[in-house]
């Protein structure tokens, strides 16, 4: 499958696509395309697979998109700031931030991925529940801010906000763990919980959290008072 990244920091992607060669991306995702595409709106899995991929922050429904005839290309856009990443799951699967999955062939898998501690699911925030890609063929992540790749070594362990992860290879393994100390947990900035992630495998961490943003946006946003 031929694709073009562009777009800087507004990234989008173009993917070209031959005679019956298909993407599917989450309703709503298509920016443009040629017209010889036809699409086809379903669940992909059925209900209970798309109920699971709204808590993990797509929609419901999932569009396929076919080409009908040769050198056709559809053009899908990051829903923020960012990067596009483009992942080959035939060999590895991957474990995603909430929100990361942009578009896929066919023969990749979408499912969830819940954080192991329940109290990471009552309190972790983004550390609760990941996406989980795997399965044969090219699938395209959006995520946000700048992007940093690190290797783990078999071991090997790195400590990171869960808002920072972006994704990691499915050998790597990960805990959501309490924040240690009562005046870390009240003014180390860092919330209640951090992420280790230990190796062996693939880690990519971004600089940027849209819920930590939009946080942060919160105080500035004008407040409407009543009389």
């Amino acid at each position: 499958m031929k694709y073009e990244i562009f777009g800087d920091n507004l990234p989008a992607v173009t993917i070209n696509l031959e005679t019956g060669e298909s993407i599917y991306t989450q309703s709503g995702g298509m920016s443009w395309m040629t017209d010889s595409i036809s699409m086809e709106t379903n669940t992909k899995g059925g209900l209970l697979k798309g109920l699971g991929r709204m808590l993990a922050g797509d929609s419901l429904f999932m569009v396929t998109y076919t080409a009908k005839a040769p050198n056709q290309s559809i053009t899908l856009a990051s829903s923020f700031p960012g990067e596009i990443a483009a992942l080959n799951v035939s060999e590895k699967s991957y474990i995603c931030q909430k929100s990361a999955f942009l578009c896929a062939e066919p023969s990749v898998n979408l499912s969830i991925e819940f954080s192991k501690k329940i109290s990471a699911g009552l309190f972790g925030g983004e550390g609760f529940i990941l996406q989980k890609i795997s399965g044969n063929g090219m699938a395209f992540l959006e995520l946000d801010g700048s992007l940093k790749e690190i290797y783990l070594s078999p071991g090997e362990k790195i400590i990171v906000d869960t808002g920072s992860i972006a994704y990691f290879e499915s050998s790597v393994t990960y805990a959501v763990e309490t924040v240690k100390g009562f005046k870390n947990i009240l003014f180390g900035g860092e919330g209640l919980f951090l992420t280790t992630l230990t190796g062996p495998g693939k880690v990519c961490l971004q600089t940027l959290s849209v819920p930590s943003l939009a946080q942060r946006l919160i105080p500035y946003i004008p407040v409407q008072r009543s009389n």
